[in-house]
């Protein structure tokens, strides 16, 4: 199985998100957390199983949907993770 490894942009993204939904909620921000984590760390078992990424043109490029948040990743000698988003407009 293939290597999971976070990018920094992923680990300052994912910590804005948690802010933001901490503000009203904190145990909310939490189990958001913790639950995207558990979807992420998944992926290693069946990278090619997500959707292909339409920002990029490799079928390498590929996104979980969790709760309406994007988390896009690629696959190579390990899984990288390289950003989540929303709404906003994202790119590599």
């Amino acid at each position: 199985m293939k290597r999971l490894r976070f990018s920094q942009r992923f680990v300052a993204e994912l910590k804005k998100i948690t802010e933001h939904i901490a503000k009203d909620k904190p145990q909310s921000a939490r189990a958001f957390k913790d639950a995207l984590l558990l979807k992420i760390r998944a992926i290693p078992a069946m990278p090619y199983s997500y959707r292909q990424s339409p920002i990029a043109d490799d079928e390498c490029v590929r996104e979980l949907i969790f709760k309406g948040f994007v988390v896009v990743f690629v696959i190579s000698d390990s899984i990288d993770v390289l950003g989540i988003y929303k709404q906003n407009l994202w790119e590599m």
